[in-house]
């Protein structure tokens, strides 16, 4: 049986159980307390930190790595596309997501105010340039559900929790935000203090 290492408000870790959900398989979750860290997390994964995933002699680390490992040894529902080149056009968006959103949360949660307030500028401006992909889809990469939603939905999900307001012209992305929430094993892939960041 497949375990995951997963932080209990971690986003990356929040990405990986969405996979293990949507594909509706056995699987363990081990929930970490970021600030209190097990010393067997450091055994298993050198750089010490989550999501990490175990499944016998393999022990992955690095959401988009494990998400991807998932989706190839259980391909129903296929969350990459089986073509190569959108598949290739799906780990840029990925690399994209990271560099242009992911990379600036350290900063929203350094502390530091006017860090964070340049950070929450270019989450929310970076999220404002994907608003022309919704007018003609419902999701990232066309009608079907992909990695790509997977890999924005804990960013969407906490965005007020970030501290992070969309400008008006972003309606779409909110509105593609609740369908992401809405979908059937959504809830159940959240711990507690997720479903807490928002009332």
């Amino acid at each position: 049986m497949m375990t995951l290492y997963s932080g209990t408000t971690d986003p990356y870790s929040h990405r990986c159980r969405i996979v293990l959900f949507e594909k509706g398989m056995d699987f363990q979750v081990i929930d970490v307390d970021l600030a209190n860290k097990p010393e067997d997390l450091a055994v298993i994964n050198p750089y010490n930190h989550v999501p990490v995933l175990v499944e016998r002699d393999l022990v992955l680390s690095e959401a988009n790595i494990i998400n991807e490992y998932i989706d190839e040894r259980f391909p129903h529902p296929q969350l990459m596309p089986p073509d190569p080149v959108m598949r290739a056009r799906a780990r840029l968006f990925l690399y994209s997501f990271e560099k242009d959103l992911f990379s600036h949360i350290a900063d929203i949660e350094s502390g530091d105010q006017e860090k964070a307030d340049k950070a929450r500028a270019t989450i929310r401006d970076n999220l404002t340039q994907l608003v022309p992909i919704f007018a003609k889809q419902n999701y990232l990469l066309g009608d079907d559900y992909s990695m790509l939603d997977v890999a924005v939905t804990p960013l969407l999900w906490r965005l007020g929790h970030y501290g992070i307001e969309l400008p008006n012209q972003a309606a779409p992305i909110l509105k593609y935000a609740e369908r992401l929430f809405s979908r059937p094993l959504y809830a159940d892939a959240m711990t507690p203090s997720e479903k807490a960041m928002r009332k």
